[in-house]
């Protein structure tokens, strides 16, 4: 067996502790894969004193994770800090700088540095692995960029937020609203105490984005993508969905159009026949469609300890047996410029809740805004009477373009008789 791959781990939160855990119980099995011992040498944490239920002993400790990069006896490093700048930041350019391979979990880094980090890795003649930065355990970045390689990829979708698919799941099968549900997310550890970055769509929008890159080999475009979260999605919503033979799922969906490639994080409502409206709780799924091999579905666990530091492993196994792609799958110069199809531009269907007064003529005079910017409607639910009060009208449509339906609910939301601003779910033919 050959020299003994040194790897330095800056982080040891939960992913890190993890990843430190699994090369020691599966070290055996590890070096036959990876044709060598893979052994942490080094670390780097905030808080040396904190009981992270590993064995430490004999590693050298960084106060300052980006000193680690310039260790002799560090020959990986792992970068397990999160965050797009700061400490994160110069710790990889580090050690992309001092030569050496670098692991990653961080979204955000290369959600918004990818693209520079990818011409620097390529300068300097080392890898950048990723798996662990999108889904997970799932082996979706090594899928795509090496599996499904030779096809041409039509579009890239799923579920990639956990917290967002477990509050989504349980509204629907407890008929709860979306305030209890996250606080109890954040009570059993799902949710972060601020969930902004969950629920407002930003942690799926930094993942799209890299995923963007690897399936179209493009400059990474996180800027471009499209971004609402799930705080408008309320029990009435899930409940008309189940009626309608459609799951609300938070996506972030990836495709080439006439007008660009369209990145989009929103709720969209996908009929039940398909196997992303099954996917439930924490659990992540990505679909890629390729001219090739059509349809491939990959589903799994989508963030903690285990699922994070297998995929973290598998990367360090790969740079063990110096086997490397280019970081986005094509040469960092090949990488074609981000252009993004405009919002206005997107066709689709939409889901769309009024609240109305109950009297003759509201339902022609919304259909009246609808029809005025060529919006066709496919079908309407009420339930009830309750003249002159307020009741829910349920309205989905036919295929439009986004800028028409924004026009058309600017009007419909005008009436008096609308009560509440319209509440809007595109509808996903997947």
């Amino acid at each position: 067996m050959s020299e003994t791959l040194r790897v330095g781990v800056a982080g040891i939160g939960t992913v890190g502790a993890g990843t430190l855990r699994l090369l020691e119980t599966h070290a055996d099995r590890i070096a036959e894969r990876a044709g060598r011992r893979i052994v942490v040498t080094a670390v780097s944490a905030r808080d040396r004193r904190r009981d992270r239920g590993i064995d430490l002993t004999g590693v050298r400790w960084y106060q300052d994770a980006a000193a680690l990069a310039a260790d002799p006896e560090v020959d990986v490093v792992v970068e397990l800090i999160g965050g797009s700048e700061g400490v994160a930041r110069a710790l990889v350019e580090a050690a992309i700088a001092a030569g050496k391979p670098v692991v990653t979990a961080n979204k955000a880094l290369l959600a918004i540095h990818g693209t520079q980090l990818a011409r620097a890795a390529e300068a300097a003649g080392v890898p950048i692995a990723f798996e662990a930065a999108v889904a997970g355990g799932i082996p979706v970045i090594k899928g795509l960029r090496e599996s499904l390689a030779g096809n041409a990829l039509s579009r890239v979708y799923g579920i990639l937020n956990g917290t967002c698919n477990y509050i989504l799941t349980t509204m629907r099968r407890e008929q709860r609203e979306f305030g209890e549900v996250l606080a109890e997310a954040q009570r059993l550890g799902y949710a972060e105490a601020d969930p902004s970055f969950d629920v407002d769509g930003i942690d799926t929008a930094h993942k799209l984005a890299v995923l963007t890159a690897t399936a179209f080999g493009t400059e990474v475009d996180f800027a471009g993508v499209h971004v609402e979260g799930i705080r408008h999605v309320s029990a009435l919503d899930i409940a008309y969905a189940d009626e309608l033979g459609f799951r609300i799922k938070l996506l972030g969906i990836a495709r080439r159009t006439d007008h660009g490639i369209e990145q989009r994080v929103h709720p969209c409502m996908v009929p039940v026949r398909t196997p992303i409206a099954h996917v439930e709780g924490v659990f992540n799924a990505v679909v890629a469609e390729g001219d090739f091999v059509g349809r491939v579905v990959m589903e799994g666990r989508g963030a903690g300890a285990g699922p994070t530091a297998s995929a973290v492993v598998a990367d360090l196994i790969d740079v063990a047996r110096n086997r490397s792609v280019p970081t986005f799958g094509r040469p960092a110069a090949l990488l074609a410029p981000a252009e993004p199809a405009p919002m206005e531009r997107h066709r689709g269907c939409y889901y769309i809740r009024l609240m109305v007064v109950d009297r003759p003529g509201v339902i022609a005079d919304v259909t009246a805004a609808l029809r005025d910017e060529e919006v066709s409607m496919e079908s309407m639910l009420q339930r009830g009477r309750a003249p002159g009060e307020a009741v829910a009208v349920v309205l989905t449509t036919h295929e439009t373009e986004e800028a028409r339906m924004r026009r058309a609910l600017a009007r419909v939301g005008a009436l008096g008789t609308v009560l509440e601003p319209p509440r809007t779910i595109r509808i996903e033919d997947l």
